[in-house]
């Protein structure tokens, strides 16, 4: 059962990367009108425990990049989506064993 524990977390730190992605994304439009505005960015590195650390940084040139913080958008959905299946199929696998061990 660890390793399904492992994949849940995985897939659980996934998702809230994504989260984060979605977050600074939505920022950045939200703010693009702003004078002197800095974008923000999210640096993701894997975590050697498993799963994915997030950061934000903010750029060092002020202006808005339209373009990528839409496309960041759609990426970070489907960075999401898929995490997501994956903890619901560990989950539904956990559930699985613990039926035929009951």
């Amino acid at each position: 059962m660890n390793a399904i524990s492992s994949v849940s977390s995985i897939s659980l730190s996934g998702m809230q990367a994504a989260q984060t992605r979605l977050d600074v994304s939505a920022n950045n439009i939200a703010n693009s009108d702003t004078e002197g505005f800095h974008r923000q960015e999210v640096v993701q590195q894997a975590d050697p425990a498993g799963g994915v650390d997030t950061s934000i940084e903010r750029s060092s040139v002020p202006g808005a990049a339209m373009i990528d913080d839409v496309v960041n958008q759609i990426a970070a959905k489907q960075d999401f989506l898929a995490n997501l299946a994956v903890f619901k199929s560990s989950s539904q696998m956990l559930g699985a064993l613990l039926d035929t061990k009951a």
